[in-house]
């Protein structure tokens, strides 16, 4: 006679990691939305350096948050993109309130919107990665500092594409240490905090050194 048993207790984990995925795509939706929203309601308010800290690091956080903690490579991707999507038509709706319906209320321009959009499902693909156990894991975490350090240079620098007088030295140095922080969390394991670090530093100076020489006419680029 066949055994017709049923495993009561894998059918249980099925459900339950199925519950999980629900409540991943859900969260990523509603904090997309309370990001743009909140992100507008900010706007022009307050101290400038609000505005300077949560445009575009509290978009980038809500990447890294959703991507490290999906249940797998196309569930970040979808969630990601979730998150980027609802945060960009809650920003919008609010300013249609206003009375200004913008594409380019966040990133500034059109072609910065764009380049936002990709780099949060890109940060968020690599803070998925960072979940990796080896080398590749360190990597993806030192990838991520190298995005958020040569970001602050670029915006503290005079001359560089994006110089923000204004965002030295308080936001520069809040942001700066929480970039640190964001890489030391990402690797649960002392030799991968150590790595990411390195890795992070080495890379993000390299690149700084190259966009200077970007900048000075060193290397023969339109910029």
């Amino acid at each position: 006679m066949n055994d017709t048993s049923i495993d009561y207790a894998d059918l249980a984990e099925y459900d339950r990691r199925q519950l999980c995925i629900e409540r991943h795509l859900l969260a990523a939706f509603l904090g997309g939305i309370a990001v743009g929203l909140t992100g507008m309601l900010l706007a022009g308010k307050g101290p400038g350096w609000i505005g300077q800290i949560y445009d575009p690091y509290v978009y980038l956080a809500l990447a890294l948050a959703v991507g490290a903690t999906a249940s797998g490579f196309g569930w970040a991707l979808l969630t990601t993109f979730l998150a980027t999507a609802s945060t960009l038509v809650a920003a919008m709706g609010a300013s249609a309130f206003s009375g200004d319906l913008a594409f380019d209320v966040i990133g500034g321009s059109a072609a910065g919107l764009n380049w936002t959009i990709v780099l949060l499902v890109g940060l968020g693909l690599l803070a998925y990665a960072t979940r990796r156990d080896d080398v590749w894991g360190d990597l993806a975490a030192g990838a991520i500092g190298v995005v958020l350090t040569v970001d602050v240079v670029d915006r503290v620098t005079p001359g560089f594409i994006d110089d923000e007088r204004s965002f030295w030295p308080g936001p520069a140095l809040v942001v700066g240490l929480l970039s640190v922080a964001m890489v030391f969390l990402l690797r649960r394991k002392a030799r991968g905090r150590i790595c990411a670090l390195a890795l992070s530093a080495m890379f993000a100076g390299l690149f700084t050194a190259c966009l200077a020489a970007l900048v000075s006419g060193w290397i023969p680029l339109t910029v």
